[in-house]
C-alpha cells in the first residue's frame, strides 16, 4: 500500500508538471504551508512562507506556471505522515534551464492533504546553473 504522504506528493508533482492549478491546489489543506525554497527568495522576499489556498495560489501564478518542471528524485524516505525526497528539479523559465538541488519535503494532514511543502534548495546555486535554452 502506497503511503498518503507519497501520494500526495506524487499528486502534487503531476499537476506542477501539467501547470494545472486546480489540482495542485485541491492536494494542499486550507491552512498549508509552501516554503519553496525554505528563507528568503525572490518568491517569498521574508521567507515565511505562503500559508493558505490564497498564498499558495500566488504562489502557483509566480513560480509554477510559466515554468517548465521535471522532478529527479535520486531517493525517498517515508516516516509516518511526511516524506523527504533527494534529488533535483530542472526548471525551464524565462529562456534559462535551472537546476534546484536539495531535499524536498511533504507532510500530510489526517485527510491525506498536504499540510506543509518545504523545499531545501540554495538559491544562489540554483542560480549558479542557470544555462539559456
Amino acid at each position: 500500500m502506497t503511503a498518503p504522504v507519497t501520494l500526495a506528493g506524487r499528486r502534487s508533482r503531476e499537476a506542477a508538471v501539467a501547470r494545472d492549478k486546480a489540482a495542485w491546489l485541491a492536494v494542499f489543506a486550507d491552512d498549508a504551508i509552501v516554503e519553496d525554497p525554505i528563507g528568503p527568495s525572490h518568491f517569498d522576499p521574508e521567507g515565511k512562507g505562503h500559508r493558505g489556498k490564497e498564498a499558495i495560489a500566488a504562489f502557483f501564478d509566480k513560480a509554477i506556471a510559466p515554468s517548465q518542471l521535471e522532478f529527479r528524485f535520486e531517493k525517498t524516505y517515508v516516516c509516518g505522515p511526511e516524506e523527504a525526497n533527494v534529488g533535483h528539479i530542472v526548471i525551464v523559465a524565462g529562456g534559462y534551464r535551472v537546476v534546484a538541488e536539495g531535499v524536498f519535503t511533504y507532510r500530510v494532514n489526517a485527510e491525506g492533504k498536504i499540510a506543509a511543502l518545504r523545499a531545501y534548495w540554495e538559491v544562489d546555486k540554483a542560480t549558479a546553473s542557470a544555462q539559456r535554452v
